[in-house]
């Protein structure tokens, strides 16, 4: 018998230093430890919100470490997850753990334990995805609507294409699990690290991260989530049928998911649509402070059902 969900104390993952205000966690559900970030509204500021964001992949919680303070800032309780089988989240065995349905029953699991934590009642969640998070986030909102005011799809658009990611499937199954995605998108680099370890102490700490983060990661999320990527089925009348508020929103710049297909989805849920400037596909990490004012005010006005 599986413990009680909770919440406890968690680490940083790797080098990359966490801002003031943003707190690391773990988050025990049915799959296991997820780990988490919290950044809660600092003292004198009223809440507005609270928020769950959801990353995409190759992705972790890390992807959203500068957004969260800056959200605490402008009222909104900001929580983050490394969906199974991400740097140091738990990885089941087998791409079997990995359909659609275990990463949105996951999304559920964190936010039944994110709305007791922070004190809100069922309704009053936003739910934010990125890119593949995004996909995972839509279809969490269309099996299960009860713990949201409102779906955010950033950088992220209504359905997959046939053949998306294909060279990295057959990169990945070539090389059965023995090497991850970085060491194979880097390879001289990673030839010269396992000839010199010590030569990682030259590394940025950007670069350890991603590398550390990689060979942290499972081979079968990866596996499973490039099947869920390349899915055709649009998920728009669905989620119109929700009645979920809706924001879509993507850099300027955004090359890693058609920018018509995400306008023409918005159109299509009567959703607000955003372009931030300055960004491509990782606002939350190009341009944080305006993804930052953005989501506050959408937040704000979104309200709960």
């Amino acid at each position: 018998m599986s413990a009680a969900p909770q919440v406890r104390p968690g680490a940083p993952f790797s080098v990359l230093p966490l801002p003031d205000g943003v707190e690391p966690l773990v988050l025990d559900v049915p799959v296991g430890p997820l780990t988490a970030l919290r950044s809660v509204v600092p003292d004198g500021v009223p809440r507005r919100a609270a928020a769950l964001l959801v990353p995409g992949f190759t992705g972790s919680r890390e992807d959203h470490r500068l957004l969260l303070p800056l959200l605490a800032e402008r009222g909104i309780e900001a929580w983050t997850y490394s969906q199974r089988g991400q740097a140091d989240s738990v990885a089941p065995r087998g791409t079997g753990a990995y359909r659609r349905d275990d990463f949105t029953g996951d999304a559920l699991d964190v936010a039944a334990l994110v709305t007791a934590t922070a004190g809100i009642t069922p309704g009053s969640l936003h739910l934010l995805g990125h890119s593949f998070g995004g996909t995972v986030a839509a279809a969490t909102a269309v099996r299960d609507t009860t713990p949201f005011a409102s779906l955010t799809m950033l950088c992220s658009g209504p359905h997959g294409w046939p053949g998306r990611k294909d060279a990295e499937r057959d990169r990945l199954l070539a090389a059965a699990g023995l090497v991850d995605l970085w060491t194979l998108d880097n390879p001289a680099l990673a030839r010269r690290l396992a000839e010199d370890p010590q030569a990682s102490a030259d590394l940025d700490d950007d670069t350890r991260f991603h590398r550390d983060r990689s060979a942290a990661t499972s081979t079968d999320n990866l596996l499973g989530a490039i099947d869920v990527l390349a899915d055709v089925h649009d998920v728009t009348p669905h989620l119109a049928a929700t009645g979920l508020p809706a924001l879509v929103a993507h850099g300027v710049d955004d090359a890693a998911w058609p920018q018509p297909w995400q306008r023409a989805m918005a159109e299509r849920l009567g959703a607000r649509y955003a372009v931030i400037d300055d960004a491509g596909h990782l606002p939350n990490i190009e341009n944080p402070a305006a993804t930052a004012d953005l989501l506050a005010d959408f937040w704000s006005t979104a309200g709960g059902r």
